[in-house]
């Protein structure tokens, strides 16, 4: 008998019952107050998420559209741009930026390393003639499991009136993120992470200040402009193109039952999972790519030993036990593998996962005894429901 799908990936993700069977409800015309109101709530519901006052903006594309989106409303052909990079995801933003034909001058920082925020504290005060108009920043850097704090950063980006875009894709509802205490003017995640929806929708939130960039922006956008999406929903809350709305139906679903649950709740929830799965790795012998301070909580990197191929330990996760993993990217490729626990993973899911990977690793020949990782998965939970 085939074993249950157990998806561990950084996305997509694992959809609740409940939204899965939002998103088979009949289709509405998206000109119709039906479909208003549906809007209506996802974005007020996504505005608990992202803890902001800001326009909410829903782009159907996928998280890559919404950043190409965040660099064609805010900036102009020629302007500079910092774009703090700690891994691949941080390099693609940098790439987007490019194509549009923006100065982009990177920040490069170790991979599995954090942002160092006296670098770009130095690099702003060098900036004597305000060349610098936005700074590019990826919240959770995917490929390598490391949190960047936008704190700090956005604290530097209103000291010197530059604007922050940040990269949420990943981290939204699994990673706290104060949107508007934390200064941030563009921040984009998608509806296929820890929103736990269907792929094919990203949300936006962008404030007056990234808006008024925008009357001045001379990047091209027509089914990305912030503009055009805007005024629609002030003249009657509806989007400028169709949008995906089975997956809107989908996502609304989702957005009730956090709210339910409570934010608090569910960053908290994520933090015991990750903490599971970390204390797990060190009990098997595996070393992880990021301490503890900085390590994500919706992706743990974990080095490839080397007794083990990635590619034989990825599909043997697969074919024996329907346990999907991934790899990393660039220069991680190979070397390090990857286990996504954002959205609707429970603690079940957590410990199948660990429990393959033990099988796995031992019938490869790595020296484990079985059940050392489950057991120190187990007492994180057990410890935690103790409380």
């Amino acid at each position: 008998m085939k074993e249950k799908r157990t998806l561990m990936l950084p996305g997509p993700t694992p959809i609740p019952k409940q939204a899965r069977l939002a998103g088979a409800e009949e289709i509405i015309g998206h000109r119709e107050p039906e479909c208003e109101d549906l809007l209506k709530e996802v974005v007020d519901g996504l505005k608990y998420v992202f803890q902001t006052t800001n326009d909410v903006l829903v782009l159907t594309c996928s998280g890559t559209g919404g950043l190409e989106a965040s660099i064609a409303n805010t900036l102009s052909a020629g302007d500079k741009v910092l774009s703090l990079c700690t891994g691949a995801f941080g390099e693609r933003y940098a790439t987007i930026a490019e194509r549009y034909g923006v100065d982009v001058e990177r920040i490069n920082f170790e991979w599995g390393k954090a942002v160092d925020v006296n670098k770009v504290r130095e690099r702003l005060e060098e900036d004597k003639n305000n060349e610098i108009k936005a700074i590019l920043m990826t919240h959770n850097e995917t490929s390598t499991g490391v949190v960047n704090d936008p704190q700090p950063i956005g604290e530097l980006a209103d000291e010197h009136d530059v604007l922050l875009l940040a990269d949420a894709v990943s981290s939204l509802a699994g990673v706290e993120l104060k949107v508007d205490e934390w200064g941030v003017d563009v921040a984009v995640t998608s509806s296929q992470k820890a929103l736990m929806s269907p792929p094919g929708v990203c949300l936006v939130s962008v404030s007056s200040k990234a808006l008024d960039a925008g009357q001045e922006a001379d990047l091209p956008s027509f089914y990305w402009s912030f503009q055009r999406a805007k005024e629609r929903y002030d003249r009657n809350f509806q989007t400028p193109s169709t949008p995906a709305i089975a997956i809107l139906y989908s996502l609304r679903e989702s957005l009730r039952q956090m709210k339910e649950e409570g934010l608090q709740e569910v960053f908290n929830r994520h933090q015991i999972v990750t903490k599971a799965i970390r204390k797990a790795a060190e009990a098997i012998g595996l070393e992880l790519l990021v301490d503890d301070e900085i390590a994500s909580t919706t992706v743990t990197a974990i080095q490839v030993p080397d007794e083990v191929e990635y590619s034989t330990l990825r599909q043997n996760m697969k074919e024996k036990y329907n346990v999907y993993i991934t790899g990393s990217k660039g220069e991680l490729k190979g070397k390090v593998f990857r286990i996504g626990h954002l959205g609707n993973v429970s603690r079940s899911d957590i410990l199948s996962t660990i429990s393959a990977l033990e099988m796995v690793l031992k019938q490869e020949g790595f020296e484990l005894k079985l059940g050392v990782g489950l057991e120190a998965a187990q007492k994180v939970f057990y410890e935690e429901e103790s409380r």
